[in-house]
């Protein structure tokens, strides 16, 4: 069995941790049919994922995350300017995310109404991801 002998500072932990959802998110919507295409840098760009659809329509997605379970904590706003279609946030600390429309604000309650609210499974996901 592999062992990680590695010992990861916070903020390249957090960086992984980070990026590990963005896998998460690529590998549902790819079960679901949509093309994937992942930026290779995205550090300023404020895009994390592109999807298309069959017919030939694109979709910005920024994927974030909150160290909460308290689904009325704030995530701010650091894509100012971009251009972004979505915002889907994931709980660090519970089973849940929110899949929201990009907005201009500086910061936002993660439960606001405009959100829809999933259950951390890639079916309750693609329910919630249908009716935006």
């Amino acid at each position: 069995m592999p062992v990680l002998h590695t010992t990861l500072k916070d903020p390249a932990l957090a960086a992984h941790k980070n990026l590990s959802y963005e896998h998460i998110l690529s590998g549902w919507l790819t079960g679901f049919g949509w093309e994937v295409l992942k930026p290779l840098v995205d550090h300023g760009r404020r895009t994390d994922l592109v999807i298309a659809d069959d017919e030939g329509r694109y979709f910005r997605i920024q994927v974030k995350t909150v160290q909460s379970k308290d689904e009325s904590a704030r995530i701010e706003n650091r894509w100012h300017g971009g251009r972004l279609d979505y915002i889907v946030i994931f709980s660090t600390q519970a089973d849940w995310g929110y899949i929201a429309p990009a907005f201009t604000e500086a910061s936002r309650r993660v439960n606001d109404q405009s959100h829809i609210r999933f259950h951390c499974h890639p079916e309750n996901f693609k329910k919630a991801f249908e009716k935006v």
